[in-house]
C-alpha cells in the first residue's frame, strides 16, 4: 500500500504578509463579482464552471524570465492542500502555520506510514485575499496550540475547506474545533468537538471530512473508529441538532458529507467503509445504506443528472455507483450483479481512491491515484478509455471542468488539460513549479491553483 495514497484532497491554505506579483496586463482587469465558488468542488460540489472561456496552455516559470497565462502569484506560509473558496471579489482560504521552521511533505508514490514529526504549536489561520490582484485583505488567527492529533506525511494540520453562504465562513478542523466568522473575519463562535482521531488500522492520517452547509444547517462527518458519527449543528450559534452514530455503518472515512435536496426529502450522503450511507438531513435517521468495498473512503458523492456518484478505493476493490436518489434501505448489490432498483449501474472495478470524480458534457472522468484517466457514458456505465496519463502522475487532487475541458492536477505540479470527449485527448501539460494537492477552484474563466507554498492565478 503506498503511502501517498494517504494524502487527502480535503483543504488548507497558509499565508503570512501575501507577496502579490502581477505578471501580465490582464490582471488589471475588472472582475464581476458572479460566478461564486463557495465550497469543495464549488456549486452543488460538481467540480464544474461554465460560461467563460479557460486556458489550456500557460507558463508560470519566472527564471526563464517569461511567463504567459499567469495573472498573479501570491505566496502562502506552512503546508496545506486546501481548495481556495471564492465569493464575490474574494478568495478564502484556511491553513496551520508552525511556530517554527518549514513543514515537510513528501510526495509520490511509497509505502512507509510513518507520521510527520511536526506536532509543534501552529497557529489556524483564515485569510482572505482579493481576487482580482492576490493581495491579502485579512486574515484571523483562530487557534494557536499544539495539534490534538499527529498528521500524516503528505497531510496538513488543517486539511479540510471552508465553506460559506455569503453572510458567514464556517471552518472545521476535527479535534482542533469548529468555527463560524463573518465575511471581515470577526470570530462570531467557536465549538470544541472533543478528540477526534481517523485512523486506519491504527495509523493515524488526520482529519480531512470539509464541513457542508445547508440554509441553516452545518453537517460534520466525523469517522473515528472508536466513536464515528455524523451530525448537524444550527449555522446561527453552533448549537447541535442530532448526532447519528454510524457504528456498524462505517470504520472510517475523510469524504466530505452531500447534503442533496429532491422534492420533499434532504439527505446527507455518506462516503465510508464497509457502508456509504444516507441520512435525513432534518432527523438524522438513516434513510439507505450502499455496501461499497474501498476500505480507506476519500472521493466527495455529489448527483449528477439525478444520480448520485460514488466511489472509493483501496484493499483490493475500487467500485463506483450511480444511485437513483430516492433509494430507501439496504440497496447493496447481490454477488454477480451492477445493478438494482436503487443502483443504475456500476462498475466493480472502476472508481478512485482519493480523486473525486468529475461529470461534464454526458461523460464520467475518474482519476485514480496511480495517475489511471478513466471515462463513462454517464447514461449507461459504458466505459470509453482507460488510459494512464503519465509514468509519474500521482493524482490526488480532485478533478474540474469548464470550457470543454477536463483540468487534473498531479502531485509533482504537473496540470494535465483534456479535451472533454469520449477519446483521450491531451491539450496540454502545465507546470506551477510547486507540488500540488489541492483541488482547484475556477471563477470568471480564471483558475486558481494552492500548490505547497502559493496561490496562483490562471487565466
Amino acid at each position: 500500500m503506498t503511502l501517498s495514497r494517504r494524502s487527502f484532497l480535503a483543504t488548507s491554505l497558509l499565508a503570512l504578509p501575501a507577496t502579490s506579483v502581477l505578471t501580465t496586463p490582464a490582471a488589471s482587469l475588472a472582475f464581476k463579482p458572479e460566478q461564486n465558488w463557495p465550497q469543495f468542488r464549488g456549486p452543488n460540489a460538481l467540480g464544474v464552471a461554465e460560461g467563460f472561456p479557460t486556458l489550456a496552455n500557460w507558463s508560470v516559470d519566472a527564471t526563464a524570465g517569461k511567463t504567459s497565462g499567469l495573472l498573479w502569484r501570491t505566496e502562502v506560509p506552512g503546508l496545506g492542500h486546501a481548495s481556495p473558496i471564492i465569493w464575490k471579489d474574494r478568495i478564502y482560504l484556511a491553513t496551520a502555520v508552525p511556530k517554527s521552521g518549514k513543514p515537510s511533505l513528501r510526495i509520490g508514490l511509497y509505502g512507509d506510514i510513518k507520521p510527520a514529526k511536526d506536532d509543534e504549536e501552529q497557529r489556524w489561520l483564515i485569510q482572505c485575499f482579493d481576487k482580482k490582484n492576490g493581495k491579502l485583505k485579512w486574515e484571523q488567527m483562530i487557534r494557536n496550540a499544539k495539534p490534538s492529533t499527529v498528521r500524516h506525511e503528505k497531510a496538513s494540520h488543517a486539511n479540510t475547506t471552508l465553506v460559506t453562504d455569503g453572510k458567514r465562513l464556517i471552518a472545521f478542523f476535527g479535534a482542533d474545533g469548529l468555527y463560524c466568522l463573518d465575511m471581515k473575519g470577526k470570530l462570531l463562535w467557536q465549538k470544541d468537538l472533543g478528540k477526534i482521531n481517523v485512523t486506519w488500522r491504527s495509523v493515524a492520517w488526520g482529519f480531512s471530512s470539509s464541513p457542508a452547509l445547508y440554509k441553516d444547517r452545518i453537517v460534520l462527518l466525523c469517522d473515528d473508529p472508536k466513536d464515528p458519527f455524523v451530525a448537524s449543528f444550527q449555522l446561527s450559534d453552533g448549537k447541535e441538532l442530532w448526532r447519528t452514530s454510524r457504528k456498524g455503518a462505517c470504520e472510517n472515512s475523510w469524504g466530505t458529507p452531500f447534503v442533496y435536496t429532491e422534492g420533499n426529502r434532504t439527505q446527507v450522503i455518506t462516503n465510508g467503509y464497509p457502508y456509504i450511507a444516507s441520512y435525513d438531513l432534518e432527523t438524522g435517521q438513516e434513510l439507505w445504506r450502499l455496501r461499497g468495498g474501498g476500505d480507506i473512503p476519500v472521493p466527495t458523492p455529489f448527483v449528477a443528472d439525478g444520480l448520485v456518484v460514488l466511489t472509493n478505493a483501496h484493499g483490493g476493490k475500487t467500485p463506483l455507483f450511480a444511485v437513483r436518489p430516492s433509494a430507501a434501505g439496504d440497496i447493496s448489490l447481490a454477488e454477480g450483479t451492477t445493478s438494482n432498483d436503487s443502483v443504475a449501474w456500476s462498475v466493480p472495478n472502476g472508481g478512485a481512491y482519493i480523486s473525486t470524480p468529475v461529470m461534464y458534457g454526458g461523460y464520467l472522468y475518474v482519476a485514480n491515484y496511480n495517475g489511471l484517466l478513466r471515462c463513462y457514458d454517464f447514461k449507461t456505465g459504458e466505459k470509453m478509455f482507460e488510459e494512464r496519463l503519465g509514468p509519474d502522475a500521482v493524482c490526488s487532487s480532485s478533478l474540474v471542468a469548464a470550457d470543454g475541458k477536463i483540468y487534473c492536477p498531479t502531485e509533482d505540479g504537473v496540470v494535465y488539460v483534456l479535451k472533454a470527449g469520449p477519446k483521450l485527448e491531451v491539450l496540454a501539460k502545465n507546470e506551477l513549479s510547486e507540488p500540488c494537492l489541492a483541488t482547484p477552484a475556477i471563477s470568471q474563466g480564471v483558475l486558481y491553483f494552492r500548490t505547497s507554498s502559493s496561490l496562483l492565478a490562471i487565466g
